[in-house]
């Protein structure tokens, strides 16, 4: 059992025999069903462990400048990159980190193609396509929600892919178990079989939630190996998931500093911010479990709501309050449970996408920089 009394508040602390767990499933999944699952960085970038995720999975996925550098210095192993869009300064430095590089345009495929002919190394190309069909039920985090700038719809493509594509990516799940999975891999399909059909390798993203308790492992197997069947072209089936990474793996240490009251619940006020700290509680919306903490509903009579350390009137858990068993106290605890994977990586540079640049225009009319952040920058606040 971690001592969390004695570390320091606040903490993220990862524990490294979860995540060994989690991985474990992992590899157990790519060799009964013989696919490539790869570490989606936006998802999981705690690099001090790639070591071991390094031992267990096949690569990682980028999906910035920044995550590549990460996934070739600590990692080793492939890097299979999609970028929403690639600016002309990195997309060179980018075919030199990556074994996989998806466009998610034809204008972006025909624009840099003149690019990458002119560079000395072999790069498998390919395209992310949208199926049109999604589960998700938070249209921020949806792919294939009506006018989505992700992936390139079927009528936008011909019968054959494009010259020098060797692969396809699809990426339209969240959170989801393996019978979204084959519901949508039916959609895919009814559109896109063709093309699959021409493809060397076929990435299915992320969103596959497989070291939750009770995702069905085995219907996960059986619907890969039956694609392989369908598509014995495919020399690659890859999986991408981040979050199925770091799934229940640590937690955010955080300490009541005051107790406001207010007229049918308390305010805990902690010294972590829901704004600064966990952004996506807040995008998301969701409301994280606290141990020791049931719902307000649940009969115990000591009801609090969560507040956040920041001046934005919102830093708070908005999705609900929480029951406690017992008067809370200053000094006391609370623990963030299953912190590990999109909360930690959105507190720091998410999809490591690098900050701008601060400057000023000077009343001299001289432009002075005052700071242009750098991969260091993105490193170090991963650690």
């Amino acid at each position: 059992m971690i001592p969390f009394d004695k570390i320091p508040s606040p903490c993220y602390v990862l524990n490294e025999e979860a995540l060994e767990a989690n991985l474990r499933i992992l590899d157990l999944v790519q060799k009964e069903a013989n696919v490539k699952i790869i570490c989606a960085l936006k998802g999981f970038a705690f690099w001090y462990s790639f070591p071991m995720v390094a031992h267990y999975l096949s690569g990682a996925t980028a999906s910035s400048l920044n995550e590549a550098l990460l996934i070739n210095e600590y990692m080793g192993k492939e890097a299979h990159t999609y970028c929403p869009v690639y600016t002309d300064n990195e997309f060179e430095h980018l075919l030199q980190l990556s074994s996989h590089l998806t466009f998610n345009s034809l204008s972006q495929y025909e624009k840099l193609l003149p690019k990458y002919f002119a560079f000395n190394k072999h790069v498998s190309l390919g395209l992310r396509i949208n199926p049109e069909y999604a589960e998700v039920k938070t249209d921020l985090y949806n792919p294939a929600i009506e006018g989505s700038r992700l992936g390139i719809r079927r009528h936008q493509l011909g019968n054959q892919l494009p010259p020098h594509i060797e692969g396809l990516h699809m990426h339209a799940l969240c959170e989801n178990d393996s019978f979204t999975l084959e519901r949508t891999l039916k959609a895919l399909e009814e559109k896109f079989a063709d093309l699959i059909a021409q493809a060397q390798w076929l990435n299915l993203g992320g969103g596959h939630l497989i070291t939750q308790e009770g995702y069905n492992v085995e219907h996960l197997v059986s619907l890969l190996k039956d694609l392989h069947l369908r598509y014995p072209n495919l020399k690659e089936i890859i999986l991408e998931p981040g979050e199925a990474v770091g799934w229940q793996t640590g937690v955010l240490v955080s300490e009541i500093q005051d107790i406001i009251p207010c007229k049918n619940f308390s305010i805990a006020m902690l010294d972590t911010s829901f704004a600064c700290h966990m952004p996506d509680c807040l995008e998301m919306p969701y409301k994280p479990h606290i141990w020791g903490a049931k719902d307000a509903t649940s009969g115990d009579p000591y009801i609090y709501r969560m507040g956040g350390n920041s001046c934005l009137a919102g830093d708070f858990m908005g999705m609900g309050d929480y029951a406690f068993d017992h008067p809370l106290q200053i000094g006391e605890r609370i623990i963030f449970d299953d912190m590990i994977h999109y909360t930690m990586v959105k507190t720091t540079f998410f999809n490591g996408v690098k900050h701008p640049n601060i400057a000023v225009w000077t009343k001299d009319g001289e432009f002075v920089m005052l700071k242009q952040f750098t991969y260091d920058d993105y490193k170090n606040k991963l650690s």
